[in-house]
């Protein structure tokens, strides 16, 4: 079976990961170090590979080329849009990636790169723009998962931003602009290179603000960073066991992403 790779920005979002590794230990040569080790039967690569889109990026490239997983899971926190009905504690799941920062601003307004004609990457005859698609398959997964245990998940469109929004008025024109749940630095880079080579991208936060006015007082770091990474044992315990079909038979773990993007 092939591994299953968790990344997130820091090591903080993995530790509760990496302690409930069977023979875990730090593997891997390189700038990118990892932790690796067992959850049942599932070979688990943990990766905390730095803040932003150059360092998610490149970590992910190398990763996967050194490893081959068959699902990529990015993990961590999040800051949740108005109107999105999270709250701080809870969990979201990504549909989609969108790079939100990526276009241009002009007298006129908002531009962003099919309009400019700059597709991100071009696969299989299709041209991917700001909008970077994820595993439908293992979303719906995680979605049924979660109300099996009483979990609450939302599921939605996140934004990678390299700007954080700490005021109200660039929340409200964020989501408006795209229709997102929430917001994070990491995402959309990591999806992009799984993109690239194929392999199912799967992406869980824990919420561990509201996008408003900035006040820390109001945050909870360590609540979502322990949500999303319980939520993701339970995913990793659960993901890639088949479902069967209605006629018996077994379908495999898709090796293509399987959401395209609208």
């Amino acid at each position: 079976m092939k591994p299953t790779l968790v990344m997130a920005a820091v090591p903080r979002e993995l530790e509760i990961l990496s302690h409930s590794l069977e023979g875990g230990c730090t593997g891997g040569q390189g700038v990118f170090p990892t932790i690796e080790g067992f959850l049942g039967e599932t070979r688990l690569i943990c990766c905390a590979g730095g803040v932003g889109k150059a360092n998610a990026a490149a970590a992910a490239a190398a990763l996967l080329e050194r490893h081959r997983p068959g699902l990529v899971i990015v993990t961590g926190c999040g800051g949740a849009y108005p109107g999105s009905g999270l709250a701080v504690g809870d969990l979201a799941v990504a549909s989609d990636e969108l790079f939100a920062d990526e276009g241009v601003a002009t007298p006129s307004g908002w531009l962003d790169l099919k309009a400019m004609g700059l597709p991100l990457v071009t696969r299989r005859g299709r041209q991917y723009f700001n909008r970077i698609p994820l595993s439908r398959h293992g979303a719906e997964k995680a979605m049924q998962l979660a109300a099996n245990h009483g979990v609450r998940l939302a599921r939605g469109s996140f934004l990678t931003v390299s700007t954080c929004s700490g005021a109200l008025s660039r929340g409200l024109e964020l989501a408006q602009r795209y229709q997102a749940i929430c917001e994070n630095m990491e995402g959309a880079a990591v999806a992009l290179v799984a993109l690239r080579y194929g392999i199912p991208c799967l992406e869980i936060r824990g919420i561990s603000n509201l996008v408003e006015d900035r006040d820390l007082a109001r945050w909870d770091l360590p609540r979502a960073m322990e949500t999303a990474q319980r939520f993701v044992l339970k995913i990793v315990e659960d993901l890639q066991r088949p479902s069967p079909r209605v006629d018996g038979s077994t379908p495999a773990v898709p090796e293509e992403p399987d959401h395209d993007p609208a």
